[in-house]
């Protein structure tokens, strides 16, 4: 859980704010620390029981089960956010999956389009209803979640990869489209996190290429700068930077959190 004893970021007490994949990993330690600098949030996931916990804990916060490849069920969502919050101030596109692990030749087709509707597509339509809402207030920020796979080639997790480039080329498209609305548009990247999903990739990877868990961990460890990983709460600081009024003039860029991922 996120420590917010020392954190007191400017402008976001109040700020109503959209946290898609809301209730677990990055997501729910982003909600976590918007929630405690006072902002006000509604969040979104695919998994009900997830919702209802972090619900309680972030003080009966809008919680509503969408999948954000779903068009239908964002548009649903965010009425909902129009509704219960009066309008909108920031979109944080976190939902994502780790999508498969495999050769090209072996990844099916249906896996590659799962991986790119939720961590692109969902990117997109999520952002499709959320800017009328910020332009109506007057600006905003879009904060949308790529990764390091969004600037290195990553064999055998080609879809994950792809759709993490496509993240980064969508902010710099929408900071351009949206900076005269005053909407700024950024990326983060974060690179080897810590937790349940990293250690899922790297026992994968491990399988894919016939080494051991350990020795694939260490693999991962020598390509990164400060040899270790990141943890959820270092990108949740880093997108309430963005989201807060010191970072009042980013906008189109892509920040690493990641110490320094030399290469996957």
């Amino acid at each position: 859980m996120t420590n917010t004893t020392n954190i007191c970021l400017p402008g976001l007490a109040g700020k109503r704010v959209v946290v898609t994949a809301g209730a677990g990993g990055i997501g729910l330690e982003i909600s976590r620390l918007l929630h405690s600098q006072g902002a006000k949030l509604a969040i979104c996931d695919v998994d009900q029981g997830a919702l209802e916990v972090a619900q309680e804990e972030l003080g009966n916060c809008l919680a509503r089960v969408t999948d954000v490849s779903d068009e239908n069920a964002v548009e649903r969502f965010f009425c909902e956010v129009e509704a219960e919050l009066d309008g909108l101030d920031s979109l944080v596109n976190n939902a994502g999956i780790a999508g498969p692990t495999g050769g090209v030749e072996n990844i099916s087709v249906a896996d590659w389009r799962r991986c790119v509707d939720i961590c692109l597509s969902g990117q997109f339509i999520s952002a499709h209803f959320a800017v009328p809402m910020l332009k109506a207030a007057g600006g905003g920020s879009i904060v949308s979640m790529s990764s390091s796979a969004g600037k290195h080639g990553y064999a055998f997790r080609t879809p994950y990869s792809a759709a993490k480039f496509g993240v980064i080329g969508l902010t710099e498209s929408l900071a351009k489209e949206l900076g005269p609305d005053n909407i700024r548009v950024n990326a983060i990247l974060p690179g080897i996190v810590a937790g349940a999903r990293m250690e899922s990739v790297i026992q994968d990877r491990a399988q894919e290429t016939g080494v051991s868990y350990d020795e694939m961990e260490r693999d991962y460890l020598s390509k990164i700068s400060l040899r270790r990983m990141v943890t959820m709460e270092d990108v949740a600081k880093t997108v309430a930077f963005l989201l807060s009024d010191a970072g009042n003039n980013l906008s189109g860029q892509s920040l690493a959190v990641d110490g320094n991922v030399e290469t996957l």
